[in-house]
């Protein structure tokens, strides 16, 4: 099956090409075969080679290429909830649980960078929630008190009256700040988990799909792709929902791809940047189909969103970017003149109840759907599944989580222009 072309994004257009990988056939046997080569995959071949693992990474196409060097760059402590939502859903004790994993996989992150020497442009800025309607700054009011009580004391609550001292953007109300989210360069990163896993000794072959999976009793298992095979004691699954290769359609099946578009502008002068962004902070907007931005190292205004509910091509990402770039002029008028130097589409692997998943299915261990937070928790949650299939499962925060199939779901996100639909009446409506 052919992966249809997507625009390059920021961060792939200014990183150097993985110069590590296998050039010739794929084939030998391995202690662990990691199937793809974003985040996830890239950190837990480091992790398990690190260990004394022998490992193979097969990546369908380039490393980085899909979701992992495709987003907004933002590493994020808080998750995908509200953390009151969390709570009355699942229990305080589970919901401190998961919101502390991904407070700790920002750490992760800065601590394999600074381990391995990656100069992926990490920078703790903290991450404010800005409020896009007057009603809404109640709502971060009391996620403030509850958090602060329960949870995280490193965080500030911004007032309307206050909110220059954070940001100078039209239509905002306040803000919540999580202090301790940081930001980077992703294709960095990417290139860098690349090379430290090398350095370490796992073997990565790019443009390497694997096409079907064969368990054999006595030798674990046969991967086969285009280029060759191989054989594995153990097999990692770190794809993410969006393959359309035939051995991972039970994952399809549980995970909804959406499409989410970033722009990236010509450099902001030091005083256009310091006066719009005076925190650098990683900003996000309280509305559901709201947008997420940034500035890089080099003063860029990084602006996303899920701009239309569509998935990513050059055309879709053409049109989304239109409507990106009229919000963000709309929303910082300065930037009128500014010029937009990359536009691309990425896609957000959401599940049902939005809480990543990882554990082991029919023997192959996985881990995905992060659900927008993928900077952060595919690193941390490729490290720990390195080390659940080392032999220590409590390293994984989500592995008595249940995970059905969704209705009437079998891959292809058929429902999403609906779901729009149903969201932008809800940001209107609220």
């Amino acid at each position: 099956m052919t992966m249809k072309p997507q625009s390059p994004s920021y961060w792939q257009l200014s990183t150097p090409p993985f110069a590590g990988g296998e050039r010739g056939r794929v084939e030998g046997e391995c202690d662990v075969a990691v199937i793809g080569g974003g985040f996830t995959g890239l950190s837990a071949a480091l992790e398990l080679a690190r260990g004394g693992a022998s490992v193979m990474l097969l990546e369908a196409g380039r490393i980085a290429s899909a979701a992992s060097g495709r987003n907004g760059g933002q590493c994020n402590a808080g998750t995908a909830h509200d953390f009151g939502a969390l709570a009355s859903a699942h229990g305080l004790d589970l919901a401190r649980k998961w919101y502390l994993a991904h407070v700790d996989a920002v750490e992760t992150v800065g601590r394999i960078a600074a381990r391995e020497g990656i100069d992926c442009d990490f920078a703790r800025c903290g991450r404010a929630k800005l409020a896009a309607k007057p009603e809404h700054f109640p709502n971060l009011e009391a996620a403030y008190a509850l958090l602060t009580k329960e949870v995280d004391p490193n965080v500030l609550l911004v007032g309307p009256g206050e909110l220059s001292s954070e940001i100078n953007a039209q239509g905002f109300h306040g803000a919540l700040v999580q202090t301790t989210s940081a930001q980077l360069h992703p294709g960095k990163l990417a290139l860098g988990l690349g090379e430290a896993a090398v350095r370490a000794g796992a073997r990565i072959w790019e443009n390497a799909p694997v096409e079907a999976m064969e368990r054999t009793p006595a030798q674990g298992w046969k991967l086969t792709t285009p280029r060759g095979m191989v054989r594995a004691r153990q097999v990692l699954v770190a794809t993410g929902g969006n393959s359309p290769y035939p051995p991972f359609g039970w994952f399809r099946r549980r995970i909804v791809t959406v499409g989410s578009f970033v722009i990236a502008t010509e450099p902001l002068s030091n005083n256009l940047s310091q006066h719009l962004f005076p925190t650098r902070r990683n900003y996000v907007t309280s509305r559901i189909v709201g947008n997420y931005f940034r500035l890089t190292a080099d003063n860029r205004l990084i602006f996303g969103g899920r701009a239309r509910f569509a998935l990513s091509n050059p055309a879709s990402d053409a049109k989304s970017g239109r409507v990106l770039e009229a919000r963000m002029r709309e929303m910082f008028p300065q930037l009128a003149q500014i010029g937009i130097a990359a536009c691309w589409g990425g896609a957000i692997d959401l599940t049902a109840d939005r809480l990543p998943r990882a554990g082991e299915h029919d023997g192959l261990f996985y881990a995905m759907g992060y659900s927008g937070h993928g900077v952060q928790m595919a690193t941390a949650m490729g490290e720990r599944m390195a080390r659940v299939m080392g032999g220590d499962p409590a390293a994984n925060p989500f592995a008595d989580l249940s995970w059905p199939a969704i209705p009437g779901h079998l891959g292809k996100p058929w429902f999403l222009p609906m779901v729009g639909a149903w969201y932008r009446l809800q940001d209107w409506l609220h």
